[in-house]
C-alpha cells in the first residue's frame, strides 16, 4: 500500500507582527507606528509570544535599555510634538493642574485586531507605562524655580513626582532639562510645584513608554491583523498637560498591524511512503498456528513541524464509505482503516491529547488540531488496519494482493 503526505498551507504571508501604523490625519495628530512579531524559535519552543520590532527611540533605545528591559517597556521620543504655557505658571500654586502636569493613559486599553484576509479577530492590550520630554524655561530664574519646600530644583526630576518614579535618568542646564518616569498602572496625574513664577515654558518633544498584552499567537490564523486605537490630549483628555501647557496635537493615534507567521512541516523516513500490513508477529507465526489473524496492521511515524492550527482528513484512491479501501487483481474490495496519534504539544478541538483518532474523509474528529506550544521535529505515527471480519473476506483469495494509495492531508487553512 501506498500513502502519501500533503500538507496545504495558507498563500498569504504568514509573519506575525504588531505595527502601529501610520494613516494621514491632520496637522493636529500624534501618530506612531509599533510593530513586533511572532516567528517559532526552534532553540526556545515553549516560548509563545511576540517579539516587539518598533523602531524605538529615546531613553529606552539610548540610556537605559536594562532597566526598561527589566521592566517590560519601550520607548518612543516623538520629535513633532511641542506643548507651550498659555500663561505663567505662578509660584507655589495649589491647584496641580496651574503647573507642570503630566497624566497619561496609565490604565490598560483593548484594541480589537482584524486579520485582512478572513476577518477573524484578537485583542491586543497597551498601555502608557513611561512619560518624558525636554522643557525649556524662561531665564531667569531658570531650573532654579523648581526648588520648592527646602527640595533642590531637580529633586522631583530625578526621583520622579509620586505616583510616577524616576529611572535615574536626568540631564540639564540653567534653563532647560530632559527627564524620564516611569508610571504605575492606573497611576493618577504626577505633578511638580515651582517656588518662584515662571513666565513661560516649552515642552519641545514627548517621550513615552508603553507596554504590550499581546495574544496567544499559537491560536492565530496565520497573515495580518489590523486595528487603531486613538486617545485625546490636552486639559482633561487622556494625554492630559494640565490647563496652562497646550499641547500641538489633540490627539493621539495609534495603528496595529500584527504578522504571524506559522510553521506546519511533516516529513517522512526514507521508504516510509510504502507500507506493508501484517499481522502481529508476522504471518510465518499465524501460519504455525494455524489460526486466522485478527488484524493486519502497520504503524509508520512522521515528525512534524507545528505553531498553529490545522485540520487533517483523507483522499483516497479507492474509497469505501467515510475511509479508503484495497483492491485485489480480481477485484474484490476491504475497507482499511487510519488513525493519527499526535505529539505532545498537539491538541484536538476539546483541548486533548491526540492518541489514535480516526481520520476520516470527511475530517469529522480532526476538524482542529492546535498547538499548545511551538512543536518542532517531534514524532507522530499514522496507524493502517484491516480489521478481522474484513482479514476474514481476503483469506477467501489467498495468495491474491491487496493494495491502495492513501493521501493523509495537514491543511493549514481551518
Amino acid at each position: 500500500m501506498t500513502f502519501i503526505t500533503a500538507i496545504k498551507t495558507l498563500l498569504r504571508p504568514m509573519p506575525l507582527a504588531l505595527a502601529l501604523g501610520c494613516t494621514s490625519l491632520t496637522a493636529q495628530a500624534f501618530v506612531e507606528d509599533i510593530t513586533a512579531v511572532f516567528r517559532p524559535d526552534p532553540t526556545n519552543p515553549m516560548s509563545n509570544k511576540f517579539k516587539n520590532t518598533t523602531a524605538h527611540s529615546g531613553v529606552c533605545a539610548w540610556h537605559i535599555p536594562t532597566r526598561c528591559e527589566a521592566l517590560n517597556i519601550f520607548s518612543i521620543r516623538n520629535m513633532e510634538f511641542r506643548a507651550e504655557s498659555a500663561t505663567p505658571i505662578a509660584a507655589g500654586h495649589t491647584d496641580p493642574r496651574q503647573g507642570a502636569y503630566f497624566k497619561v493613559p496609565s490604565a490598560w486599553r483593548d484594541v480589537q485586531v482584524t486579520h485582512t484576509g478572513t476577518g477573524e479577530s484578537a485583542t491586543v492590550q497597551m498601555r502608557i507605562a513611561g512619560v518624558g520630554t525636554r522643557w525649556d524655561i524662561a531665564y531667569p530664574p531658570g531650573v532654579s524655580a523648581w526648588q520648592y519646600e527646602g527640595k533642590p530644583w531637580d529633586f522631583y526630576w530625578k526621583a520622579g513626582a509620586p505616583p510616577c518614579v524616576g529611572l535615574g535618568y536626568h540631564a540639564a542646564w540653567i534653563n532647560f532639562g530632559l527627564f524620564f518616569w516611569s508610571v504605575p498602572e492606573n497611576a493618577g496625574a504626577c505633578s511638580l510645584t515651582p517656588g518662584y513664577d515662571i513666565p513661560w515654558l516649552k515642552y519641545s518633544y514627548m517621550e513615552y513608554g508603553y507596554e504590550l498584552r499581546t495574544p496567544n499567537p499559537l491560536t492565530m490564523t496565520a497573515g495580518e491583523y489590523r486595528g487603531s486605537l486613538t486617545y485625546s490630549m490636552g486639559p482633561g483628555g487622556d494625554f492630559d498637560f494640565g490647563d496652562v501647557m497646550i499641547p500641538s496635537d489633540n490627539i493621539a493615534t495609534f495603528n496595529f498591524t500584527l504578522q504571524v507567521e506559522h510553521i506546519l512541516k511533516v516529513t517522512l523516513p526514507p521508504g516510509g511512503n510504502r507500507v506493508e500490513l501484517l499481522p502481529e508477529g508476522g504471518w510465518q507465526a499465524w501460519l504455525n498456528r494455524g489460526r486466522q489473524p485478527s488484524r493486519l496492521s502497520r504503524d509508520q511515524t512522521f515528525s512534524i513541524f507545528s505553531s498553529g492550527r490545522f485540520k487533517m482528513t483523507l483522499e483516497c484512491g479507492l474509497a469505501i464509505g467515510n475511509t479508503c479501501g484495497l483492491r485485489n487483481g480480481a477485484g474484490d474490495e476491504v475497507p482499511l482503516q487510519v488513525a493519527v496519534s499526535l505529539p505532545f504539544g498537539l491538541h484536538n478541538q476539546r483541548d486533548e491529547p491526540v492518541n489514535r483518532q480516526p481520520l476520516r474523509r470527511d475530517g469529522v474528529g480532526t476538524e482542529l488540531i492546535q498547538s499548545v506550544h511551538y512543536v518542532n521535529n517531534r514524532p507522530g505515527t499514522l496507524h493502517f488496519q484491516v480489521d478481522k471480519e474484513d482479514v476474514s473476506d481476503m483469506l477467501k483469495a489467498p495468495g491474491s494482493t491487496y493494495s491502495g494509495v492513501v493521501t493523509v492531508i495537514w491543511d493549514s487553512e481551518v
